[in-house]
């Protein structure tokens, strides 16, 4: 394991949402302090706002993404296209990994109900599914930055 993953998966374990885990690990060295960074998770998390839709560790690497790869300002159809398919790349490998990047497909609960909530946390996927999810989430997102 990696040490943004550890420091992913400690940032996870000591409260912030997955999506402000992954976030985090990587925002500095692309131009966003910590503080921003959480802050601008901070919704994304349960699939945004505990919607259980798209997964916050997920969204947390998409945004990584496109603090790496947005550099044109106004942006071409070519700036579009290149964030677009890395987006895309990392969703076909976390989708090998893990079959959806949808919360609720990932977790097998519904976040947006209080019942559900708690079946969740009764089941420990916070722990089980949550956790590697942002761990490989984070490895995912190191091999494609590495590549450059």
């Amino acid at each position: 394991m990696s040490q943004r993953s550890n420091e992913a998966l400690e940032r996870f374990k000591s409260g912030y949402f997955c999506s402000q885990a992954v976030l985090s690990v990587f925002c500095e060295e692309l131009g966003m302090d910590l503080l921003t960074a959480l802050k601008v998770a901070s919704g994304f998390g349960g699939g945004m706002g505990r919607m259980g839709e798209v997964c916050g560790a997920v969204t947390g690497a998409f945004i990584a993404l496109g603090l790496h790869d947005w550099m044109a300002n106004p942006p071409t159809p070519d700036d579009k296209n290149k964030i677009s398919e890395r987006i895309r790349a990392f969703t076909k490998e976390f989708k090998k990994q893990h079959g959806s990047i949808v919360c609720k497909d990932l977790i097998n609960c519904d976040l947006s109900t209080p019942q559900g909530y708690k079946e969740a946390t009764d089941k420990g996927v916070f722990v089980s599914v949550c956790r590697p999810v942002v761990e490989d989430a984070v490895q995912i997102l190191e091999q494609m930055l590495d590549r450059e």
